[in-house]
């Protein structure tokens, strides 16, 4: 009887062998035998792996199609240096969000609609392979210990990521794409985002050296629009741009030194905080400084650069509306833990802040500057606001009224009439 059993279960194995391989199991076993040809270095050329990966496919011959051995190849390629099946969702510029819960569940953002994609990761290990390589790169470190961490990939693509214990059903990765060229005013324009005569009066408000705030909501393009706004600023300027994760596309300013912040690491390597870079910068000839995002204490360093000089400076900040923006800037200052009376704040405000920039992102997905306003002064203790655009009742970009505080304007004007282009 032992013999027998024997004999079937040989005859049994001997007949799996000879089924054909599926698909996946070929991928997974050529993937397998791709990392122990390659091991852990990271120095090899694209060029190199795909002739390895060519190699494989070739000398393994698995019994499938042509179209199958393709799709495996491309897979391969994208598990090796890339990001393994999200580098398809990367490549499709219309993409601008992707968002993976867990392994299994892949969602994208792609002409303003979020949709479910039909493909995951082949498992957990090779997800968190993909996390810690896209954090390694930016020199963040995410583990149980530090389960949070900003990072970005080499395009700019701003990049979140949340493990377990915080994440319940697994690690989290949030990936925001931009534009691979930058928008410009001019193509929002095009895009309906914001009218002509609107995109032209805050061009002239930037090279006019107006200090510009841009609010609104999450994923409603304020980076994008600094981007564009940016655009504005004359040659011959020196910019120093200031930014948590670097993701400002600035073209065109020669003069440009870009920093960024970084985290604590395990090195025992120091913080270096966004008012860090911010006080440093004070210390580099700035003509400008851009913040890219103003979210905690920094707010009243950044106030302090705007109170000292740095005419024209710009910067981003979350709100929901203009007049929130206000008293969001005066809850970041009181985290500084500077001892100031809220008035006091409100009046380094009202003195460093001139425009408040608005933009909104409709159900649709489409952004759009909602309002553009003026702080004018202060009166009674509070900050005053006067709206020069906003949208009426159809939804239309109209100007409501005229610059209060136009003198830097003025020149601007008497400086193009006289043919001097120079501040």
């Amino acid at each position: 009887m032992k013999g027998n059993r024997q004999e079937k279960q040989s005859r049994y194995s001997e007949e799996k062998r000879e089924e054909p391989e599926s698909p996946s199991g070929a991928e997974e076993r050529l993937r397998r035998m791709l990392r122990e040809q390659l091991g852990e270095e990271n120095g090899y050329s694209e060029e190199e792996i795909q002739e390895t990966v060519d190699r494989l496919i070739w000398q393994e011959n698995p019994l499938l199609t042509l179209p199958q051995k393709e799709k495996i190849r491309k897979n391969l390629l994208y598990s090796v240096g890339k990001l393994d099946v999200l580098q398809e969702l990367m490549d499709d510029t219309a993409v601008t969000e992707i968002m993976v819960n867990g392994y299994r569940n892949i969602f994208y953002e792609k002409d303003g609609v979020i949709r479910l994609w039909d493909k995951s990761f082949p498992s957990r290990e090779r997800y968190e392979d993909v996390i810690q390589q896209i954090t390694g790169a930016c020199n963040r470190i995410v583990n149980e210990q530090k389960p949070i961490a900003d990072a970005r990939l080499e395009n700019g693509a701003r990049v979140n990521v949340v493990l377990p214990p915080v994440a319940l059903d697994g690690a989290v990765l949030t990936i925001r794409r931009f534009p691979d060229d930058p928008i410009t005013m001019r193509r929002l324009v095009e895009a309906d985002s914001i009218t002509r005569e609107a995109a032209e009066f805050l061009g002239d408000l930037v090279q006019a050296r107006y200090s510009i705030l841009i609010g609104g909501g999450t994923s409603t393009g304020k980076t994008t629009f600094l981007n564009a706004l940016s655009g504005c600023i004359p040659e011959g300027e020196r910019i120093i741009t200031i930014e948590d994760n670097a993701e400002l596309q600035l073209r065109g300013i020669s003069n440009l030194v870009r920093l960024e912040a970084r985290d604590a690491s395990m090195e025992e390597c120091r913080e270096i905080s966004i008012r860090d870079l911010i006080r440093t910068a004070l210390r580099m000839r700035p003509d400008r400084i851009i913040v890219g995002e103003v979210r905690g204490a920094e707010a009243a360093d950044f106030l302090v650069c705007l109170n000292t000089g740095h005419e024209g400076s710009l910067g981003t900040a979350h709100a929901n509306s203009a007049a929130d923006m206000i008293e969001r800037l005066v809850s970041m200052v009181m985290m500084s833990g500077m001892e100031l009376p809220v008035p006091v704040i409100r009046r380094q405000i009202a003195a460093g802040v001139e425009i408040l920039v608005h933009l909104s992102r409709d159900s649709t997905g489409k952004r759009k500057v909602e309002e553009i306003a003026e702080i004018t002064g202060m009166e009674n203790g509070e900050v005053c606001l006067r709206k020069i655009f906003s949208r009426d009742g159809k939804s239309r970009l109209v100007r409501q009224d005229g610059l209060f505080r136009e003198e830097k304007l003025r020149r601007l004007q008497e400086r193009r009439a006289s043919g001097k282009n120079g501040l």
